[in-house]
């Protein structure tokens, strides 16, 4: 026994050590989390800030992305991403990487992206790349790097865009054999200590180059004298300096430039803008001396541009003459300038102007200015301190489509302030202080798709409010106060798709007519108590049949009393979010309304238990997230047939002990979140512990990370760690008594199976004959046959020249014989239980082939049986040759049969057959009781002590 008991420990002890020793057999990494992305085809691991010193020896191989950021790794060795083929994207930046092993990206052959910024790295050799020739971006800012191998940027054969910047280079020549790769199309080497670029300094004749940035470079010299960056477009330089000597002997060698970005105080600006025909984009940023100078007057006689931004450059005001050159504009951008006045005449010129930006400034008034920018379509006033507007501001901008007043301190809006603006599409007037705006919208805003007036000190919501905005499809209502909303106000909303409003109170008819509504949050600000229909009160959303996102957020000074009927009519709705909705309890029949949810939270509502009948209507729910509540046990998610649940989040409730077989009833489940829970580090959470180690299909995540709350000597270790070897001698008992039940169950149904099939199969057919027997007997059906008779076949001529002609022809009997009586195509022993209880009696034809027949043992042992139940004489032993007492006593039924039943004997009747005939003529036309008594027994056959 103390053998058979070991092996079950030494088992699992191998399972045991095997996991620990193989990481990866692990689905819930030590060090990370997977995200899956397009149906689980991709997965990604990110590794973000968890101290790590080394990349973990647990990526799964078949990994999409890897994010190692904010940890300390120091070195990339060669077997650190072994294996990992699949990789697209790698990502490792805040650490302390000084050394790349040569050769260790060699397996990443389906890498497009590695980012290691924020590193140490001081060289790049001839191997640290070998293997990426499928990399696209680059990307090594903020690093130490001083020296680059003219060979490390060969094997990129497919490098699109590379970023170098932050780092001590200062010999253009290293990044020379990157310029000249022909996928190359966007290099930013800017924070370098770069004092010239110079084409004489690169060896080659042609760089398809299409945007270069050298921002934040001590250039001295710029240098252009030959063509080699014919398709450059894009140049930064900004902050390089103020006496950079520009030097582009060609205007030609500059020709595909289109965007410029420049700033600080240079010297040879006129000369940058005099050698660049072909720009379309100027930027200019921290330019306040050289604004002063002129700078937009000569940026703007550049004939080709169309968009110019002067940003943080401390304009203040803008009189008459400063854009009187940028006739051609269609965009400017005056952001972040510090600008509190603008000359009536300021835009006088800019008579093509399609977008303009004065955000983030110091207005206080919309300037007068603006009224003549008939072009207009881009507007944005962002961020200044503007407090009223006036019906003119706008009134000439017909052409305007886009608006933005957001964060600014209007009150309000007056009837006729957009009555011009037909073409309107999108108005933000967020983060101001309204408190009304009359009749605003109810004119001339047909085209008005995006209203946004999140965040204002309006009251109240009239009827009719929106009434002409019939384009709308975006509505933000949402406050941190509350509107009292008048029935009606949302008429007229006919192709209104997303709603986000705060109300201090409901009525049945505040949603009528929004039957395009797709996306609603609502703020309740207030006590809801919501009747259920037999109080002829409608479901409050009943009136969006298209209604596909709910939000429902409780202020925590209110609550909310609802019915199981609130969500009634959303048979569209796919994700529901409650927030203090259902404080402490759910109605079972809560969701009966939405069968095609497919997420659903209920966070901050101090839950107690829910009911899995809850679920039951929503069998497509894929995301459940029941975070902050006070839930102590799982087990109603083995009920609450979740079929399709992938996610599942359970944070800050009050789980102690978490049983696996509850979750091992969700087959589809891959995300499962249970930080800050109380978790139990005893043998009660034995089994959740190794489920979480060993489960190839849900995903715990940041499981390394949770940490034991009991017992208190255990208080503050890790769950995954906590010592589960006094678990395993309870373990092995229950396999080992497990494993020898299952052996000795096996044994016996084989036994059985083998040795006694056929007399289960017969005593099954002995109980259905003795049932049909009652039942005949009960209803008073005759027998159909007088006697059934049981031979051997050997015996068959006998009973066929014998017997058959003196019961039935001479005697008149039925009898019933199996070669002309059964039923073909029934089961033997069914019909032999069919003939026994269908006959008043049985006659058995023994012999000594009749003895060592297995059916004719059958068919006796069943006729002995309706003997002893019917208590009649119901057998009649017919023996044809002389059988001894010796040979009978093998066959014990037999044996006591001849002792308390009817017998003839056809050796003994010699030459007197006519006497034998008569007996059995007498034996069968009987209907006494068992014929036990020496008086029978003598008048039948005359020799009992035969026997």
């Amino acid at each position: 026994m103390q053998a058979q008991g070991s092996w079950p420990l030494l088992l699992v002890s191998l399972l045991f050590s095997l996991l620990h020793a193989n990481p990866s057999l692990a689905f819930s990494l030590k060090n990370c989390s997977i995200a899956y992305f397009d149906n689980a085809t991709r997965v990604f691991v990110t590794c973000q800030h968890r101290s790590l010193s080394a990349i973990p020896d647990d990526i799964p191989q078949n990994a999409a992305g890897l994010d190692l950021g904010f940890n300390s790794i120091q070195q990339i060795s060669r077997s650190d991403l072994r294996g990992l083929s699949k990789l697209k994207f790698v990502q490792v930046v805040c650490n302390l990487i000084s050394h790349v092993d040569n050769g260790a990206f060699t397996d990443l052959t389906e890498l497009k992206s590695l980012l290691m910024d924020d590193n140490q790295l001081t060289r790049l050799t001839d191997n640290t790349f070998q293997g990426l020739s499928k990399l696209e971006t680059l990307s090594l800012n903020s690093n130490y790097i001083t020296y680059i191998s003219p060979l490390a940027f060969q094997p990129l054969v497919n490098i699109d865009t590379v970023f170098l910047g932050s780092n001590p280079l200062h010999r253009i020549a290293f990044i020379a054999p990157l310029l000249n790769l022909p996928t190359l199309h966007f290099l930013m080497i800017g924070n370098n200590k770069f004092t010239t670029f110079q084409s004489d300094d690169l060896h080659f004749n042609v760089s398809n180059l299409k945007s270069l940035g050298l921002s934040l470079n001590p250039l001295r010299k710029f240098s252009i004298t030959k063509d080699v960056f014919p398709y450059l477009q894009s140049l930064d330089l900004c902050h390089c300096g103020s006496d950079i000597e520009w030097d582009v002997s060609n205007k030609t060698f500059l020709k595909s430039l289109t965007t410029l970005y420049l700033s600080g105080s240079y010297v040879s600006y006129t000369a940058m803008l005099q050698t660049t025909d072909s720009v379309k984009t100027i930027s200019l940023i921290f330019m306040e001396n050289l604004v002063a100078e002129g700078l937009i007057d000569i940026a703007c006689r550049v004939p080709s541009l169309r968009s110019l931004a002067v940003t943080n450059s401390r304009i203040g005001i803008i009189d008459e003459n400063l854009l009187q050159s940028c006739s051609q504009l269609t965009e400017l951008t005056l952001s972040a300038n510090q600008l509190t006045e603008l000359s009536e005449l300021s835009f006088r010129s800019t008579t093509q102007l399609r977008r303009l930006r004065l955000d983030s400034n110091e207005l206080s008034k919309v300037p007068l200015a603006l009224r003549e920018l008939f072009t207009v379509e881009v507007l944005d006033l962002q961020s200044n301190f503007i407090s009223e507007l006036d019906c003119l501001d706008f009134q000439l901008l017909t052409r305007l489509t886009d608006l933005n007043l957001n964060q600014n301190r209007i009150s309000k809006l007056q009837g006729c302030l957009f009555q011009n603006l037909n073409d309107l599409k999108v108005l933000d007037i967020g983060d101001n202080a309204l408190f009304t705006f009359d009749d605003t919208f109810k004119v001339n805003l047909g085209k008005l798709e995006s209203l946004n007036l999140h965040n204002n000190g309006l009251l109240q919501l009239m009827q009719g409010d929106f009434r002409s905005l019939s384009s709308l499809t975006f509505l933000d209502l949402d406050s941190d106060t509350y509107y009292n909303v008048i029935n009606g106000a949302f008429e007229g909303l006919d192709n209104l798709q997303t709603l986000i409003l705060s109300i201090d109170q409901y009525q049945n008819d505040y949603f009528r007519g929004l039957q395009h509504l797709e996306n609603l949050t609502l703020h309740l600000t207030f006590n809801w108590h919501h009747m259920s229909p037999q109080h002829n009160v409608e479901p409050p959303f009943g009136n969006l049949p298209n209604l596909k996102k709910l939000v429902l957020q409780v202020d925590e000074k209110y609550h909310v009393d609802s019915s199981p009927d609130m969500l009634g009519g959303l048979k569209s709705l796919e994700y529901f979010m409650a927030d203090r909705l259902f404080m402490k309890i759910i109605h079972p029949d809560t969701f009966k309304y939405t069968p095609q949810l497919k997420g659903l939270q209920i966070i901050n509502s101090n839950l107690i238990e829910v009911d899995p009948e809850l679920f039951r209507p929503i069998p497509n729910l894929q995301t459940l997230d029941l975070s902050n509540n006070k839930l102590r046990s799982l087990d109603f998610l083995a009920q609450a047939n979740l079929q399709a649940l992938v996610w599942l989040t359970l944070n800050k409730n009050e789980l102690s002990i978490i049983n696996e077989t509850v979750l091992q009833s969700l087959p589809a489940l891959t995300y499962l979140v249970l930080n800050g829970n109380p978790l139990t580090c005893e043998c009660s959470n034995y089994g959740f512990n190794q489920w979480v180690l060993s489960n190839n299909q849900t995903q715990v995540v940041d499981a390394y990370g949770y940490t034991c709350a009991f017992p208190v000597s255990q208080q503050g270790n890790k769950f995954l760690d906590f010592d589960i070897h006094s678990c395993w001698m309870n373990t092995s008992f229950i396999c080992f008594i497990s494993s020898t039940s299952l052996i000795v169950l096996t044994l016996l149904a084989s036994f059985v199976y083998h040795f006694l099939r056929w007399h289960l199969a017969y005593a099954y057919y002995l109980f259905l004959a003795y049932l049909y027997d009652k039942r005949r007997r009960k209803t008073g059906t005759p027998h159909h046959y007088d006697a059934f008779v049981s031979y051997n076949v050997h015996d068959e001529a006998w009973v066929y020249n014998e017997l058959v002609p003196v019961l039935e022809e001479q005697q008149g009997w039925r009898v019933c014989l199996h070669h002309r009586d059964f039923e073909p195509g029934k089961p033997i022993v069914e019909n032999i239980t069919d003939a026994i209880y269908g006959s008043r009696k049985t006659i058995c034809v023994i012999s000594r082939n009749y003895l060592q027949s297995e059916w004719c043992s059958r068919e006796i042992q069943m006729a002995s049986c309706r003997l002893f139940d019917e208590q009649e004489d119901v057998l009649i032993l017919l023996f044809l040759e002389d059988i001894p007492a010796r040979q009978l006593s093998p066959y014990y039924r037999m044996k006591s049969l001849v002792k308390s039943c009817t017998y003839l004997s056809w050796a003994k009747a010699g030459q007197h057959t006519e006497a034998f005939w008569m007996n059995l003529w007498r034996a069968l036309e009987t209907a006494g009781r068992p014929a036990d008594d020496e008086h029978t027994r003598h008048l039948l056959t005359g020799h009992p002590s035969d026997v």
